[in-house]
């Protein structure tokens, strides 16, 4: 997931301004079906299935024809005001959740509260926190493509000479599995393999620390507060700076992509990420397993990633209409279950049985432990922000910064992020 900023123009009032030309209630130019352009950024066997998902719903009716445009996340984020502004842009359009509430603040996108309300939007056994994502102010921007909290991916040919033969699932059994899969053979303090890979900074949205701050008891924001600096954080942020530092469980100074290749080069024997974790591990040749994030002293949680698709206030009334009957169409049990199924990721209806995608292992699992997990900030507009924070505060951390004195300090950046 990309983290970036927001092009230069993309000031409150400038993009009111600039969509306020664009938008309205005008009807196609012709008699033919209402044209909508869709960009999204899935570029492997998702985007496959999604373009045969688009192709099917302009078969099935005659009023709609939607056209996908695939470009990287990055590309969508940098470009979409821009195009938004020149009224070359798309009135569908697809982003990793939690940048959405930063372009819905900024009016790229059209309150979906009405099309939630219908009993044909099929949106009534959505997952709820996946719904959590799309919303600014209690006011949904969108819909869900994908929910899925963080996994544990382990190592089975490690944990097997390793003499363990399950996964862990408390906090103080990951870290005495970690100590014994840790092997420092010559003895000079560097392990050449480690028990576990965690990442201090450039994480997917810094996730895992998300994670086990929940699990801790904590939170990072409550509403428009910053509630970072809190005595159950500083517990979870020095037991693992510990565990990393004193037990030399990980590595220090890892970010995402180092401690991805620290698990498939078969020098980690756990690592958490996400469902590409599972390709990952296959190209690598490493014999995985998939198990939930072990509990900590207060739950059980994992921070949860996700994608999430709107209209833009660009959008035309038939064109709009046509975008939520797409919606709709997605979120049919049969095609909801097509694309968890070809996406690797679990199912966003809660009426969908495992049975029904037990035919993928990968989604099976996942789907397993999706209870766990929790909305990364939802409905933080500057989320970004909050999430640069967190970053520099557990990398300072692991560092042998002053939790205390860190957390004071995160605490204040938070809460001015968040006004």
């Amino acid at each position: 997931m990309m983290k970036r900023a927001l092009p230069a123009l993309a000031t409150a009032g400038a993009v009111a301004l600039l969509l306020a030309g664009c938008s309205g209630s005008s009807a196609p130019a012709s008699d033919g079906p209402a044209e909508i352009t869709f960009w999204h950024g899935y570029t492997e066997a998702d985007g496959k299935v999604l373009d045969q998902i688009v192709a099917d719903f302009n078969a099935s009716q005659q009023k709609y024809k939607i056209t996908t445009e695939t470009k990287t996340w990055a590309v969508i984020d940098d470009t979409l005001l821009p195009a938004l502004s020149s009224k070359e842009g798309p009135q569908i359009v697809a982003m990793p959740a939690e940048r959405m509430p930063v372009y819905a603040d900024r009016g790229a996108f059209a309150d979906l509260s009405d099309f939630y309300a219908s009993s044909d939007s099929n949106t009534a056994d959505l997952v709820p926190q996946a719904v959590d994502m799309v919303k600014v102010g209690g006011t949904p921007y969108g819909v869900p493509t994908g929910f899925v909290p963080l996994a544990m991916f382990y190592n089975k040919s490690l944990f097997s000479a390793a003499g363990i033969t399950e996964a862990p699932t408390t906090w103080d059994a990951w870290v005495a599995d970690a100590k014994k899969l840790t092997v420092d053979e010559n003895g000079d303090g560097t392990p050449e393999q480690y028990g576990v890979a965690i990442p201090d900074h450039a994480t997917v949205a810094n996730g895992l620390w998300q994670s086990l701050l929940l699990s801790g008891g904590g939170q990072i924001v409550d509403g428009d507060k910053a509630v970072i600096d809190s005595p159950e954080n500083a517990k979870t942020i020095q037991y693992w700076t510990d565990a990393i530092t004193k037990d030399k469980i990980s590595p220090t100074g890892l970010d995402g992509i180092a401690a991805d290749q620290l698990f498939s080069s078969g020098k980690a024997a756990m690592h958490v990420g996400g469902p590409w974790m599972a390709s990952i591990a296959k190209d690598n040749n490493i014999d995985y397993g998939i198990a939930a994030i072990p509990a900590g002293p207060a739950e059980q949680a994992a921070s949860a990633i996700g994608v999430a698709m709107g209209v833009t206030e660009s959008a035309d009334d038939a064109q709009r209409a046509g975008a939520e009957a797409f919606f709709s169409y997605f979120f049919q049990k049969d095609v909801a279950t097509k694309w968890s199924l070809a996406s690797g990721w679990p199912p966003l209806r809660t009426d969908i049985p495992l049975s029904d995608v037990s035919s993928n292992p990968v989604v099976a699992a996942l789907s397993e432990i999706a209870p766990t997990g929790r909305a990364l900030l939802p409905g933080v507009v500057n989320s970004t922000d909050v999430i640069s924070d967190i970053d520099e505060l557990t990398q300072k951390a692991v560092a042998g910064g002053n939790v205390d004195e860190l957390l004071s300090t995160a605490q204040t950046k938070i809460q001015q992020a968040i006004e």
